[in-house]
């Protein structure tokens, strides 16, 4: 786990703050190119009542609008938490070079915990992974924002 990991999973660390702020789930986002973060973005599927408002797919989204290339190639995208299968499929369409998330999803996750869509050689594009940056932080936001749910 380098300093830069820690330091970008941080912002998105305060994404997800964002979103618990706002009763959505806590997961938080931010694209990064070159050592610049170019989008960031928390879960607004309540807000939004939109079910494709994930984190990942809104920073995919606003960096594509924005620049001029479609494909992420030297780009790297951190999540606080491990994507599921429409997020992992979006980071497949768009090229991403790079992903690190924090904490793993055994229910949902699309990268290395039930699935693993990022590593499937029968897909035209494959991603390198970093997982656990910051994983104590990422899953404790989850877990009370859980907790005070149920």
């Amino acid at each position: 786990m380098s300093e830069r990991d820690e330091y970008f999973m941080r912002l998105a660390l305060k994404e997800a703050e964002a979103a618990n702020e706002k009763a959505e789930v806590p997961v938080g986002s931010v694209l990064v190119l070159d050592d610049k973060v170019i989008a960031s973005a928390h879960n607004s599927k309540e807000s939004t009542n939109d079910p494709t408002a994930h984190a990942e797919l809104l920073v995919i989204r606003d960096a594509a609008t924005r620049g001029s290339e479609w494909r992420m190639t030297d780009a790297t995208l951190y999540v606080t938490k491990e994507p599921c299968v429409m997020c992992a499929g979006a980071m497949i369409n768009a090229r991403l070079g790079r992903l690190v998330y924090g904490c793993k999803d055994e229910r949902f996750g699309a990268v290395n915990s039930r699935y693993q869509l990022l590593h499937d050689p029968g897909l035209n594009h494959q991603i390198r992974v970093v997982s656990g940056v910051l994983e104590h932080e990422c899953a404790e936001i989850l877990k009370e924002f859980f907790r005070l749910r149920r």
